[in-house]
């Protein structure tokens, strides 16, 4: 048999192959079926030799994942703040038999409000972003209050540092015990980590700090605050690896087994009725860096970067353009807008900005001085000049009006804390820079701060020379069944290789296809 011919037999993920070899040992075929179709061949000089196994999209991952979840494919469109996982971007998704998530971090609440009011109407699953938010805990509060109100049963929760009231008032909200005994929680949280201490709080039952509070608070009864004991605050964790945005730069493959097996760890400690399932996202845009993840155990996978790069994005064509022509080498850190003050970084686009140079910057010039009065002024011109293009006093007034009306506490404490102030100046500049890319302002491209990880490099490598090259047939639901569908062919002719080292490939045998191509392998 050919190549092509192997390539062909092999997309066919659902039908079992048998290896047949001929007398001589040489001849080799592949025939699909069952061992009793196959006997003729068995019978006429021919021996079995090996067999692949079948590998359909649904039995990548968990099942069970996809069940509680109520979709089809263990798939999942990680969020991405400001609206860059937008609603196109959900509905897609979920019409697909996927799961997304509305990046609501940074957005205010009556744009979350209204994404969720579309989202809502659609009959499909879907969920909403709870990023962390150290400096605003008010916001994180008013998230939760409007999740709760507008019976929103999913959220991802996203650089949590450590658990917050509100984030187990969300989980708990509603419990209650069924009449077979069983705990049942209508709300779900999936939380993005990267560290194994922060696993651990969502490995573990509700804090019972939290827990007697939300008690004294009339927020939950005695009896439901017992009942939040037998349960995890996530039921499922996602090992954030090497990603966009917020991240710690870990290996994927150092970093998943240990999570797989401290969630081993508090499962059997905890005994939950609730199975704890562990997904991998960070690096995941093709099919072998899929294929490696469901090989390690992931019971799902997460995307992020290759998706800001699809039509469904809530970004423009200019930074579409921008991720197309990323290449590995081209991400770097970058100060984060919103934990600022703490040092925290993310990753970022370097090729085509000096956002990253310029957030550096500022980060140097808050640690170095007290207040933007004690500025060298040189440094306070050219910042005036280049990087806000207005005088620092009226960036203060445009900032100090956007609190009044958001959250006046920060007001007041810029007004008693001049570092303070100058910190929530500094930020104006971070927070404007993705804004500012997502509307496509040209006078403003070289400030465009875009979240990706070098997982878009791979993506773009491995699109190359296909019809995914392109801009304008990039969509979501393409790039998920193309990275599920070369991970199902990729495991199986690994099997392959295993049991007969005859034959090899090269990377063309996962070269992209439209859907309809991959339907006819798979239906």
């Amino acid at each position: 048999m050919t190549c092509a011919d192997v390539l062909t037999q092999l997309r066919y993920i659902r039908k079992p192959l048998f290896i047949v070899n001929g007398t001589d040992g040489h001849k080799v075929s592949l025939q699909a079926g069952t061992i009793d179709k196959i006997s003729d061949s068995l019978q006429h000089s021919k021996h079995f030799s090996g067999m692949i196994l079948p590998c359909s999209l649904e039995s990548l991952g968990d099942p069970q994942f996809c069940a509680d979840h109520d979709i089809n494919l263990p798939y999942v469109g990680g969020s991405m703040a400001k609206g860059i996982s937008s609603v196109s971007m959900v509905q897609a998704f979920g019409r697909a038999g996927m799961l997304g998530f509305f990046g609501a971090a940074g957005l205010g609440l009556e744009t979350v409000e209204s994404a969720i009011d579309t989202l809502s109407q659609g009959d499909f699953p879907y969920g909403v972003n709870l990023i962390h938010s150290p400096a605003e805990p008010e916001l994180e509060k008013a998230l939760v209050e409007l999740y709760l109100r507008r019976d929103v049963h999913l959220i991802e929760a996203s650089a949590f540092l450590s658990l917050t009231l509100p984030i187990i008032r969300y989980r708990t909200h509603g419990i209650y015990r069924n009449s077979q005994g069983d705990v049942v929680t209508p709300n779900r949280v999936i939380a993005k980590i990267s560290r194994e201490e922060v696993a651990a709080r969502f490995f573990a039952p509700p804090p019972e700090k939290y827990l007697r509070q939300l008690v004294d608070d009339g927020l939950l009864t005695s009896a439901q605050a017992e009942m939040a004991a037998e349960i995890p605050v996530a039921q499922d964790v996602t090992v954030e690896a090497d990603s966009g945005g917020h991240t710690d730069n870990r290996p994927a493959l150092s970093l998943f087994p240990t999570i797989l097996a401290q969630k081993e760890r508090f499962q059997e400690e905890y005994g939950y009725q609730q199975k704890l399932r562990v997904g991998l996202g960070g690096g995941i845009s093709t099919p072998a860096s899929a294929a490696a993840a469901f090989s390690m155990g992931a019971g799902y996978l997460v995307t992020g970067s290759v998706n800001q790069a699809c039509m469904e994005s809530g970004t423009c064509d200019e930074v579409r353009q921008l991720l197309a022509e990323t290449r590995q080498a081209d991400i770097t850190m970058a100060p984060s807008g919103d934990m600022f003050e703490m040092g925290v970084k993310v990753q970022v686009v370097k090729r085509g900005t000096m956002f990253s140079i310029r957030a550096h910057k500022l980060y140097e010039l808050y640690r170095a001085y007290d207040s933007m009065d004690d500025l060298p002024v040189a440094e306070r011109e050219k910042l005036e000049k280049t990087f806000f293009r207005s005088p620092l006093d009226t960036i203060w007034q445009q900032t100090r009006s956007y609190f009044q009306v958001r959250d006046p506490r920060q007001v007041e404490k810029a007004e008693g804390d001049p570092k303070y102030k100058m910190a929530l100046v500094f930020r104006w500049y971070l927070g404007q820079s993705p804004v500012w890319a997502n509307s496509g302002d040209v006078s403003r491209k070289i400030d465009y701060q875009i979240w990706c990880g070098p997982s878009m490099g791979a993506f773009n490598e491995w699109t190359r020379g296909s019809f995914l090259e392109e801009l304008c047939h990039r969509e979501v639901v393409t790039v998920g069944y193309n990275i599920l569908f070369g991970a199902a062919v990729l495991m199986r002719a690994n099997q392959l290789r295993q049991q007969n080292s005859q034959f090899q490939f090269d990377s063309s045998m996962l070269a992209p296809m439209n859907i309809e191509e991959i339907e006819e392998f798979i239906s």
